[in-house]
């Protein structure tokens, strides 16, 4: 929408706004008078993506039991948002809509890929890595992967010129709850994204699976077995990233770093460990803040601060069914693997000195999916000829502070679109899912018990309502069949598996073949 937009002019509308609020003096501070417009035309880009940390577990936003100053500051410098969405509550798709601009639904990649799958994300979808490339950017991604573990599928063949990190989540490995190797005569459910719900019982997969690899490149350059060597990931992650812009800052670049943790089990290194009054969740929490911290201090001593837009966000809310290794949903209703706001609303921070002033707060609806065509629009970038679900942010970014960017947000639950949110309103569909509320908590790294929830129907109104506990459904009919008729047209569009409704806009992912006829993905 905005991928041509000249920045020189757009540099000049900076200035007229920023003239209506500030001094010339003042404005000089924010807009450097030795060609920071210049300099701008190529920024640098650094997203930071959280695991499973919900939006209550930044201090800006709310944290209490540990601190996160270094978060904060990134706030405090640049913009916050309120209404941040993931592109998914789950990890696969979430990461899927960010690199691509896309509802996961439209590249085929709705559900979590687990270590037997035998497909990713396919090759003729433009990545943020390949976009920038286009401009000349060095790139490096820092973390979990988890689009595709199969070489053919790694960060390296997506646009990425360095990769260090895990091809999935850390979970996906044959050790048990409580750190321990899992016994191959364990209990096992039988299917493969069962969820696990009682600590005797695993899914097949998690039996059957091998050791996670930590990969460099295309290659695994070790075999993680132990909570210990998780310990150190969060470091491992950190020191790469200062490294990668120690060794490009007369480059432009863009680093990606979805660190693997808060996910479980967690895992935090000695110097934080036992730090928070939180607990263990805590002392994690702290650690990534540290990264934080590190990353934007390598920044300031290289003189890159001001021209390099840093995002720091999350893939989905928390995992409640793990309680005290679980993290806050900030009073939203219910967490991750769900479609209600606990689930997809979650932090939201960018910072841009030589642009965006400093403690901004933006309550537009917004979302990972508009990361792409942001940066596209930043740069001069081409966006790719397929089409794509984002809209660019740069009018709010660039000081528009009314700019409607988007009124429309569908949050879909695997294959099945079962919300949407137009202005204000938010209509979730009748479905099924399952609550941790009024069971037994999840407690040191044991996840807790969870029960399935038929829920019918409801409208709810999220600027008076942001927790949806009161449907006005039956007040607003007119509404809800306004709702109703947006969401028809996305499912024709995107699909719903559960109505039966196949999506016309839907393109494969990539697939390898089975090794046998047994084998299914």
């Amino acid at each position: 929408m905005f991928a041509n937009t000249n920045f020189h002019f757009l540099v000049g509308l900076i200035g007229l706004f920023a003239l209506a609020g500030c001094s010339s003096t003042q404005m000089e501070q924010q807009v450097p008078s030795n060609g920071a417009a210049q300099a701008s035309d190529s920024p640098n880009f650094v997203i930071i993506f959280i695991d499973d940390e919900g939006i209550g577990d930044v201090g800006a936003y709310g944290a209490t039991g540990f601190q996160t100053p270094n978060i904060d500051r990134l706030a405090a410098e640049g913009m916050r948002f309120t209404n941040y969405y993931s592109a998914s509550s789950i990890c696969s798709p979430s990461r899927a809509g960010l690199l691509t601009g896309c509802y996961p639904q439209r590249v085929s990649m709705p559900r979590v890929l687990f270590p037997m799958a035998r497909k990713g994300l396919n090759e003729a979808e433009t990545t943020l890595g390949e976009l920038v490339r286009t401009k000349g950017y060095k790139t490096s991604l820092i973390g979990k992967w988890h689009l595709g573990h199969q070489k053919r599928f790694l960060p390296l063949q997506h646009g990425f010129d360095e990769f260090l990190g895990l091809p999935y989540s850390n979970d996906m490995w044959p050790v048990g709850f409580d750190g321990e190797p899992i016994s191959t005569d364990v209990p096992t459910t039988a299917a493969a994204d069962s969820p696990f719900g009682d600590e005797t019982t695993y899914p097949k997969w998690k039996v059957e699976c091998r050791p996670l690899p930590l990969i460099d490149g295309n290659e695994a350059i070790e075999e993680i077995t132990t909570l210990a060597q998780q310990d150190e990931l969060t470091t491992r992650y950190t020191e790469r990233a200062v490294d990668f812009i120690n060794r490009n800052a007369e480059n432009p670049f863009l680093l990606y770093i979805p660190h693997t943790m808060a996910h479980v089990p967690l895992a935090v290194s000695k110097r934080f460990r036992g730090k928070s009054e939180q607990g263990l969740y805590g002392d994690v929490m702290m650690e990534l803040d540290w990264s934080v911290g590190q990353i934007t201090a390598a920044l300031e001593a290289n003189g890159l601060t001001e021209n390099t837009v840093v995002l720091f966000t999350t893939d989905n809310g928390p995992w409640l069914s793990y309680g005290t290794h679980g993290g806050s949903n900030g009073g939203y209703r219910e967490g991750k693997i769900s479609v209600f706001e606990g689930g997809f609303r979650v932090p939201g921070i960018i910072k841009w000195p030589a642009v965006i002033p400093a403690g901004t707060v933006r309550n537009q609806v917004v979302s990972s999916i508009d990361i792409f065509p942001t940066v596209a629009d930043i740069i001069g970038a081409e966006l790719p000829e397929l089409p794509i679900d984002g809209v660019s942010l740069l009018p709010l970014l660039s000081g528009e502070s009314t700019a409607e960017v988007r009124e429309t947000f569908y949050y879909y639950d695997l294959e099945n679109l079962n919300a949407i949110r137009h202005g204000d309103w938010k209509y979730v569909f009748p479905h099924n899912y399952r609550t941790t509320n009024g069971m037994l908590p999840g407690k040191d790294g044991f996840p807790g018990r969870v029960r399935p929830v038929e829920f019918p129907g409801g409208l709810f109104n999220l600027r008076q309502d942001p927790g949806e506990r009161d449907n006005l459904a039956k007040h607003f009919p007119e509404k809800v069949a306004e709702l109703k008729a947006l969401a028809d047209g996305m499912r024709q569009r995107l699909g719903d598996k559960e109505r039966g409704v196949v999506g016309t806009e839907i393109r494969p992912p990539a697939l390898l073949p089975a090794p046998d006829a047994s084998t299914t993905n």
